[in-house]
């Protein structure tokens, strides 16, 4: 797939000219630029987070919190930079939002939302919670079990990072406006780079994704299309 367009096409129609002045003025936006070790971290990339096109109009009854046709699509994206990935022989590393049955270990996130019982959530055990299978990981990949937004709250992510030397973390998966977002914000609070693949990222809602990559492009990460991190990756050598 081939984008003519920059990343921030998806944003700027919900700037007004004023605030995209703003955003040039403040010097905001600048290229972080990738280091030399990254890593790629798959966020929540989960079978009840991207439903199944098969149940058409009843995809919601089944799986309630899919992202639809914009997490599948974004999945078909994300295969493509894991393959490029495994290549370059970078580390990979999974989460899974992953509740106990009984919601016992969802925290404050309970008051906010209620704990579905059923298969196709994000309960353990339960079909809903298991990785998708057209991107599932093989032997030496990691997968971290995570309560919250953030993929460094309450796993060894940073340690795992920090032992294999990483600089810069390829953030995909969904939601972008949930824990994709909460995962930039804190790996760049802690130093690391971050790059946001656009199309590998996904939400339920349109305004929500555009505006989370709108505000992680100006002030976190950078926002690319996969081609370039892809062709980033090539460049880096590896194991092929």
């Amino acid at each position: 797939m081939s984008n003519s367009k920059p990343p921030s096409s998806l944003w700027t129609p919900y700037l007004s000219a004023e605030e995209a002045e703003k955003v040039t003025r403040a010097g905001f936006a600048r290229r972080a630029g990738a280091g030399t070790r990254p890593a790629l971290l798959l966020i929540d990339v989960q079978k009840y987070m991207v439903g199944s096109a098969a149940l058409g109009d009843g995809e919601l009854a089944v799986f309630p919190s899919s992202c639809g046709e914009a997490g599948r699509l974004a999945l078909k994206q994300t295969a493509a930079l894991l393959a490029a990935a495994r290549r370059a022989g970078i580390p990979v590393i999974y989460t899974k939002f992953e509740l106990a049955a009984d919601g016992s270990d969802a925290g404050v996130y309970r008051r906010k939302r209620s704990i579905l019982p059923i298969d196709g959530w994000c309960l353990e055990g339960t079909p809903g919670a298991d990785i998708a299978d057209e991107i599932a990981p093989v032997a030496g990949e990691f997968v971290l079990v995570k309560k919250k937004p953030s993929a460094f709250v309450g796993t060894p992510l940073v340690q795992l990072l920090i032992d294999r030397g990483v600089d810069t973390v390829i953030v995909a998966g969904g939601s972008t406006s949930n824990c994709v977002r909460a995962t930039v914000v804190d790996a760049v609070s802690l130093n690391f780079r971050a790059l946001i693949p656009a199309d590998c990222v996904f939400d339920r809602f349109v305004i929500s994704h555009a505006v989370s990559l709108f505000d992680l492009d100006r002030q976190y990460g950078d926002v690319m299309w996969s081609e370039e991190i892809t062709s980033y990756l090539q460049g880096l050598g590896g194991r092929d």
